[in-house]
């Protein structure tokens, strides 16, 4: 049996603390988990029990990782497996963390696609295609994908055009229609919306500057 002859909370930014076992530093665990342990001097420890907090600490700091990574926005199971992954938590504690996050809601793939379609539609407005190929690429499902992104309609082209529109010159129909419809096409708009939308935006556009002639027509050309 060993020990515990001093509990001493570490000198980096974690919250981790130093176990010394017969007057020898023996390992490290996040403070958590000394807690509930219960690990104070004069408990002794042995090897199974050692094996045993060491599992639960790798567990536990995978699952505070794990917090954080979701801190910032909504993840998919996918990006939250890489991003564990990558960190190189085993895939024991990954696999308990994420099957936790999943029980408290906190990791839902289709809670995750309507959130990425909604924060598309209102900040960045693309085509259904070109969201649903995002999507496929963050790991989530096709069911999934084709349940929540089942329509993306012209009024999402518009959206998207309407804000580059206000800030291209309407003395040019030609220069409108290329640096708009390019515009729309980097986001997954087809060509038959696109050209639609150049036209709709342009007729808009035109009919609130006094700049353009009245004789002009969609094609910004003399009749």
């Amino acid at each position: 049996m060993n020990e515990i002859t001093a509990v001493r909370v570490g000198r980096g930014r974690g919250k981790r603390v130093n176990v010394f076992l017969n007057g020898r530093f023996a390992f490290s665990l996040e403070a958590e988990v000394a807690v509930k342990e219960d690990l104070r001097v004069g408990r002794e420890l042995s090897a199974s029990h050692i094996e045993a907090l060491t599992r639960t600490d790798q567990f536990q700091r995978c699952l505070n990782a794990a917090s954080r990574y979701l801190s910032y926005r909504p993840r998919s199971e996918a990006e939250l497996r890489e991003r564990l992954s990558r960190r190189g938590f085993d895939s024991d504690s990954i696999e308990k963390v994420i099957n936790r996050f999943k029980e408290q809601r906190l990791v839902d793939d289709a809670a995750f696609a309507q959130f990425w379609k909604e924060n598309r539609e209102t900040f960045s407005p693309r085509s259904r295609r070109l969201t649903k190929l995002e999507l496929k690429r963050k790991g989530v499902a096709e069911e999934i994908i084709d349940q929540v992104v089942d329509v993306v309609d012209d009024d999402s082209a518009y959206r998207a055009a309407l804000s580059k529109a206000r800030r291209l010159p309407v003395s040019d129909y030609p220069g409108f229609r290329r640096r708009l419809g390019s515009y729309l096409q980097r986001r997954g708009f087809s060509y038959a919306v696109t050209e639609q939308m150049v036209a709709r935006l342009w007729r808009e556009m035109s009919s609130l500057s006094p700049a353009i002639e009245s004789n002009q027509d969609e094609r910004g050309l003399k009749i």
